[in-house]
């Protein structure tokens, strides 16, 4: 058992985890330990420190920083780059200790897993937050930080309870991700081309 949860929903569970620590993982770490904190969600020996008043306290003052610095256009995303090293080893530790009870090359591969979709919600949140940025009003930057927000939580409580069902809801979104980077992808290719392209009198 880990996490509360068979060995059969570990791994979804490690996916939706994962995916809102790309997104928060200070509300995700916060969550997870309220959670457990009041016999919601057990969590195995390996993450009890996240139950701890001091951790979720801390979890909970850095959220709220991140909830204000995350919503100034411009800045967020010099905060965002900055949190590339702060979500994703966080993803992977916390994947790590829910996989405690397995062997080690499985262990590390749960971590792995963990590293890659933190790292996967990360990027598309980044280059969503990019586009954003260009917008000259504050408004939408700050309505999508909160979506992220709230979307972090959600995917936490939600896989509490559902663990498969909130996998795949994380799934659409991460393929969501990959069609958004390719079409930022080739947006960005078709201006430079247009930019180096001469103009004909």
């Amino acid at each position: 058992m880990s996490m509360g949860i068979s060995n059969a929903t570990l791994v979804p569970m490690i996916v939706a985890i994962s995916f809102a620590a790309g997104l928060n993982v200070y509300a995700t770490v916060a969550a997870l330990g309220l959670l457990a904190r009041f016999g919601v969600f057990p969590l195995p020996a390996s993450l009890h420190l996240l139950a701890n008043p001091l951790v979720i306290a801390a979890s909970l003052v850095l959220f709220g920083i991140e909830f204000f610095a995350d919503k100034i256009p411009v800045f967020d995303l010099f905060w965002n780059a900055a949190h590339t090293f702060v979500r994703v080893p966080i993803a992977a530790l916390v994947a790590y200790g829910a996989a405690s009870h397995l062997s080690p090359p499985l262990q590390a591969a749960c971590a792995v897993l963990g590293a890659i979709v933190a790292l996967a919600a990360h990027g598309g949140k980044t280059a969503a937050r990019a586009a954003v940025s260009a917008s000259p009003e504050p408004f939408s930057n700050a309505a999508l930080s909160a979506g992220e927000d709230a979307t972090a939580v959600g995917i936490v409580w939600f896989a509490a309870h559902h663990p498969v069902a909130a996998a795949l809801v994380v799934g659409g979104m991460l393929a969501a991700i990959v069609l958004l980077a390719r079409a930022i992808f080739r947006a960005l290719a078709g201006m430079f081309r247009s930019r180096r392209t001469p103009a004909r009198a």
